[in-house]
């Protein structure tokens, strides 16, 4: 496929400019450009074979302005934040908070892959728990089991009947929490609080765009 043809409708072209865009919008981003592409990292990952695209080569990518490549993978949704990458690498750089902050970007702009384990965990994972500002964890449960169906739920319920049967025994699981179960006692101070975040990164967005329309000017 020609470089300049983007894989995805909603995805720009090929940019040069894509480091400066990763290093304005993303969290550690400015530290991309000191990558020396040792390959340290993605040895040091514990799936480092599974990767598409490994971290050094994402670095790399992102100095060539692959913007629809890098944007669209799920390379950076297979990061566990294991932080080995980060306690090995000759640089010292934030390569977990760099995977995570080039995940949540895609996300963002509505570029992140659908039907991607890693982040339909982590969506559910937030609904869960910004509802009462607590996991509930048997809801959370039967989603694990059963977002790929009936049949594929059963399975995965069985096979784990161990664990579950554990984590009922240790009061980690109660059945009547389906009916409503344990929450924050605020739960109106922790939407305010989520409510607030989303203003801050609204305003830190709109003042990153103000800032590339100057450089612009």
């Amino acid at each position: 496929m020609d470089a300049q043809t983007p894989t995805n409708p909603g995805l720009r072209p090929y940019r040069p400019d894509f480091l400066r865009e990763v290093e304005r919008e993303v969290e550690g981003g400015d530290m991309v450009k000191m990558c020396m592409q040792c390959g340290v990292c993605a040895g040091s990952c514990p799936f480092g074979p599974h990767w598409e695209h490994s971290p050094q080569k994402l670095f790399m990518m992102i100095r060539a302005g692959q913007r629809d490549a890098v944007l669209a993978t799920d390379s950076m949704w297979m990061c566990t934040s294991c932080y080995n990458c980060v306690v090995r690498c000759p640089r010292k750089l934030p390569i977990t908070t760099i995977m995570h902050g080039l995940a949540s970007y895609a996300q963002r702009l509505g570029l992140a892959p659908k039907m991607q384990p890693t982040r339909d965990l982590s969506l559910a994972f937030y609904r869960n728990f910004r509802k009462g500002g607590r996991l509930n964890e048997v809801k959370f449960t039967l989603w694990v089991y059963f977002h790929d169906g009936l049949r594929a739920g059963v399975k995965k319920a069985w096979a784990m009947r161990g664990i579950g049967l554990g984590m009922l025994k240790a009061g980690r699981l109660n059945p009547f929490e389906m009916f409503g179960g344990h929450r924050c006692k605020d739960t109106k101070g922790i939407a305010a609080m989520l409510a607030k975040v989303q203003q801050i990164e609204q305003r830190e967005q709109a003042r990153r765009e103000e800032a590339r329309q100057g450089a612009a000017h």
